[in-house]
C-alpha cells in the first residue's frame, strides 16, 4: 500500500492536455496499463489490492475538482490500497461509443474481473449512467451512482430537456438502458437529492430488487462536489464496496452537509423561496454561531431581522 502511495502522490496540476495525458499514460504503463479506446476516450489501470475499483470520469471534471488533477480513482485506491480501473472521456459523452464495448468485452474474455475479490463501479451523472450501464459486466459488482441518467433516449425521457443535443447518441444498442444492466450487479445505490426533479425521475426508473436509493435533499444538482466537500465520498465509495452501506449509515455520514457551505446556501434558498423567513432567521444565525467567514449569511441575517421586525410591528 505504500509503495502504491508513494507512486500516486505527484501533481499533475498546470499541465497542458497533451503533457496531463502522457504523463497519465506513462504512470499507468508503469504500474498497469494505459489503453486510448477512439479519440475521446482512454482507460487507466493501476495494479493494487484485491478489490477494483471501476470509475468512470471526464478531464474536465478531473482538472475541475482534484487538487492534484487525479483521477478520482487513483486517490480512492492511495488511500486504501485498491486496484483502480478509470475510463475518461474527454467532454460528456455518457461513454457511447463502440471502443468502449469492445474494450469491456476484452476484459470480459480474459477474465479481468474474476481475478479481484471485490468490484465496485463509480460514477456521477453522465459518468454514473456508465457506471450503471457497464457494471453489467462483472456480475456480482457494486455500483454506487450518484444522480446518474438512466438513459437518454426520449422515447423513454423526453421530459429531461437537459441534454437536448446528445439524444442523438445511442441509447437503445449494447450497455444501453442502465437501469436493466444492474440487474446483474449484488447491490447498486443511487444517490440523489428528489429537490432536483430530472434528477429524482431518473432515480425512479432504477427502482430494482438490488437497488439502494438514497436521498441528500438540498445538496442541489453537483453531488460529487458536495460529497467531496463533506468528505465523505471515499468512505461512502469503501462501505459501498462491501455492502455495508445502508439508509441508516448514509444519514449518519449526510450530517457533514451541515459544514458544507453550497448545502446551507441551498437550504437558505429554499426556505426563502418558500416564504419561511423565521426559519431563514434561524438558519442564518446557526451558521454564524458555528462558522467563520460567511458574509453572505451575515447580510441576511440583517434584512431578515429587519423584515421580521416589520411583520411583528405589523401584527401588533
Amino acid at each position: 500500500m505504500q509503495d502504491l502511495a508513494k507512486t500516486l502522490e505527484g501533481s499533475l496540476t498546470e499541465l497542458s492536455k497533451r503533457d496531463w495525458l502522457t504523463a497519465l499514460a506513462d504512470l499507468s504503463e508503469n504500474n498497469g496499463h494505459f489503453q486510448p479506446l477512439g479519440r475521446k476516450h482512454f482507460s487507466s489501470y493501476i495494479a493494487g489490492g484485491e478489490t477494483l475499483l471501476v470509475t468512470f470520469e471526464s478531464y474536465d471534471g478531473i482538472q475541475r475538482i482534484s487538487p492534484n488533477a487525479h483521477p478520482l480513482g487513483w486517490e480512492v485506491a492511495k488511500v486504501l490500497g485498491w486496484s483502480s480501473l478509470s475510463l475518461i472521456s474527454d467532454g460528456q459523452s455518457w461513454f457511447r461509443d463502440r471502443e468502449i464495448y469492445a474494450y469491456f468485452d476484452d476484459l470480459v474474455d480474459d477474465g479481468f474481473f474474476e481475478e479481484f475479490d471485490n468490484v465496485i463501479f463509480y460514477g456521477a451523472g453522465p459518468c454514473g449512467y456508465a457506471a450503471a450501464a457497464y457494471s453489467i459486466a462483472a456480475p456480482g459488482a457494486r455500483v454506487l451512482a450518484l444522480q446518474p441518467q438512466a438513459t437518454l433516449d426520449p422515447r423513454v425521457a423526453e421530459w429531461d430537456d437537459r441534454f437536448i443535443r446528445q439524444r442523438r447518441l445511442d441509447f437503445t444498442s449494447r450497455y444501453g438502458y442502465a437501469p436493466d444492466m444492474i440487474d446483474a450487479a449484488a447491490e447498486a445505490f443511487v444517490i440523489y437529492d428528489p429537490e432536483e426533479t430530472e434528477d429524482a425521475m431518473h432515480a425512479a426508473l432504477f427502482t430494482r430488487p438490488n437497488v439502494h436509493k438514497l436521498r441528500l435533499r438540498h445538496a442541489g444538482g453537483s453531488l460529487q462536489y458536495s460529497l467531496r466537500n463533506m468528505k465523505i465520498l471515499s468512505r461512502l465509495i469503501a462501505l459501498a464496496s462491501t455492502g455495508r452501506l445502508t439508509p441508516e449509515i448514509f444519514a449518519k455520514l449526510a450530517r457533514a452537509r451541515r459544514e458544507d457551505r453550497q448545502y446551507l446556501r441551498n437550504l437558505l434558498r429554499h426556505t426563502d423561496d418558500k416564504g419561511r423567513t423565521k426559519l431563514s432567521y434561524v438558519i442564518c444565525k446557526n451558521v454564524i454561531a458555528r462558522m467563520e467567514g460567511v458574509p453572505a449569511f451575515e447580510r441576511r441575517l440583517k434584512g431578515l431581522e429587519t423584515r421580521l421586525a416589520e411583520l411583528t410591528e405589523a401584527d401588533s
